[in-house]
């Protein structure tokens, strides 16, 4: 087990987290890690002993967000030594001591390999000297680096970091009923514009039973959504005939690099009757957690989706009809460059097959613009598999060549950036007329929605945007009346309502009265019937 140091007086850690939902699930596991040992956490930076960015690789965006963000602390810790600055996540991993060379104001990285590993990190630089911290000398760092120890041979050494994720089971959710849990670590697809198995490692398991439990403790605690968490999750398998055991605790297992199904429609990947699939897994948490309201996902390659997830979600209504396919381009020749390992006409039949199954399900999906060599023709394609497909809304991006990828040393960047922006408008605009065809179906109908927050037009009134973390169940003191609250749909679909702010984490019906592009707007159903 890690040894953890003792807090002889309390210390104050501002965090900040940058990026997709596994950086906000793993920023909720060290903030119940440290808050366990006696931190207290503050929502002003400025007020903070210990500040701690939780960054994220996949796109240049948020790492020039980073950067702006260490830039302003070296005034702030020239003037304050005593402050401790800590870079978590894939940009730790990346840059490696790159980072602390060129920006010695920072005391400590952490991967996200390695986040067990932080209470020590932050111990560690509190008890060196002021004068001998930081810097690429002095800076207390975890990481992974080539040998991504997280996916070597269990018999060797336990996996501390799935006891992150166990501890993590018996703390109270603090996010309005809603919580992630993760079932997957890692990547091994290895798309040639992506640094995710770079930075977070070789595609890991966990245990069936440690994921059941978590999912089971955390609805003891009074969850009623829980989200699993991969960036592959229909990829999920574990072999409990090759379980690993250590110091009474089941470890995960190195995933496999499977050869693609392309596009078959399944079963989804096993290799013996041995094996728990992702079709197992979901049925085993709806139907052996009846209390559980809803069952989400995210995020699913749609490569190998195969039809037994799909009807056992057909046959489970708490699982929500909701699918995250992230096609990435319409073009053959670019899916290929990418490494995708599907066709267009694969996904297409993947989504013919979501159709049967799941006729009410919503979807939604990725689109990078402008990759190396992309031309009018691709472009086209892409927007024609956007209206075939009628995503409810897409996640569309400017290519960005990012480091340690295939495609910064295989391919130039020969799409001009002006290019890239017409083309990413051009698409966005035919996202929102297909958006909005489909909220428009839903004016006049009474649909369930799972209040998740106080809007940002009620967050905005509040006055509270200086600080735009991602989180789930946001409610400020002040909304304690009447005001605007913003939930989802099974389908994923965002509501904006007027009630109290008592209904976050809680389900209730809304009767739809307008619709937007990436909003749908109504009433609570009982004060229409009352209005009535």
């Amino acid at each position: 087990m890690t040894a953890t140091p003792e807090m002889t007086d309390t210390k104050t850690v501002y965090l900040k987290t940058f990026g997709c939902q596994m950086n906000v699930l793993d920023s909720d596991l060290v903030q119940g890690q440290l808050e366990a040992m006696g931190y207290r956490f503050v929502d002003e930076w400025e007020t903070a002993d210990v500040i701690l960015y939780n960054t994220c690789s996949v796109r240049e965006h948020a790492e020039n967000k980073v950067w702006s963000r260490v830039g302003e602390l070296k005034s702030h810790k020239t003037k304050n030594p005593h402050v401790i600055l800590g870079i978590l996540g894939c940009m730790a991993e990346r840059d490696g001591k790159d980072m602390v060379r060129k920006h010695p104001q920072v005391d400590l990285l952490c991967g996200p390999g390695e986040l067990d590993q932080v209470p020590l990190l932050i111990d560690n630089a509190m008890k060196t000297n002021l004068e001998d911290r930081g810097g690429v000398r002095n800076a207390k760092i975890a990481l992974q680096g080539n040998t991504h120890r997280r996916s070597a041979t269990y018999s060797a050494a336990a996996d501390t970091l799935e006891n992150l994720d166990l501890s993590r089971s018996f703390s109270a959710s603090n996010h309005g009923g809603a919580a992630y849990v993760r079932i997957t670590r890692g990547c091994n697809k290895f798309c040639t514009y992506c640094v995710v198995p770079n930075t977070r490692g070789r595609e890991v398991h966990r245990h069936p039973d440690h994921i059941f439990e978590e999912c089971k403790k955390l609805v003891e605690q009074g969850v009623r959504e829980i989200t699993l968490l991969g960036q592959t999750v229909n990829h999920y398998h574990y072999d409990v005939n090759e379980t690993v055991t250590i110091e009474g605790v089941h470890q995960p297992q190195v995933g496999q690099i499977l050869s693609p199904n392309r596009g078959t429609g399944g079963p989804s990947p096993v290799f013996s009757d041995g094996v728990v699939s992702f079709a197992d897994l979901l049925a085993r948490i709806h139907d052996d957690i009846p209390e559980l309201e809803r069952l989400r996902f995210i995020t699913s390659l749609p490569r190998d989706f195969g039809n037994d997830i799909l009807q056992v979600i057909k046959d489970r209504p708490r699982i929500c009809r909701y699918l995250h396919l992230p096609v990435q381009s319409g073009s053959n020749r670019l899916l290929k460059l990418m490494n995708r390992g599907y066709t267009v006409e694969e996904f297409k039949d993947l989504i013919d097959r979501v159709r049967e199954y799941l006729p009410d399900a919503e979807l939604a999906t990725d689109i990078i613009v402008g990759f190396p060599t992309e031309t009018d023709e691709d472009q086209a394609e892409t927007a024609e598999l956007l209206r075939y497909c009628r995503f409810k809304n897409s996640f569309i991006f400017k290519y960005s060549p990012r480091p340690d990828t295939v495609a910064i040393t295989r391919f130039d960047d020969d799409v001009a950036n002006d290019v890239k922006k017409f083309r990413n408008n051009e698409l966005l605009g035919i996202q929102a007329e297909i958006s909005q065809e489909i909220h428009d179906g839903y004016v006049g109908k009474t649909v369930p929605v799972f209040v998740e927050s106080v809007s940002m037009k009620t967050k905005k009134a509040a006055g509270n945007l200086a600080d735009t973390s991602v989180t789930l169940g946001w409610a400020p003191e002040v909304a304690k009346e009447v005001t605007q609250l913003a939930g989802r749909t099974t389908g994923d679909l965002i509501v904006c309502f007027d009630g109290s702010a008592d209904l976050i984490g809680q389900t209730i019906d809304v009767e739809i009265e307008k619709a937007a592009p990436l909003t749908l707007f109504g009433k609570l159903a009982e004060v229409a019937k009352t209005c009535e």
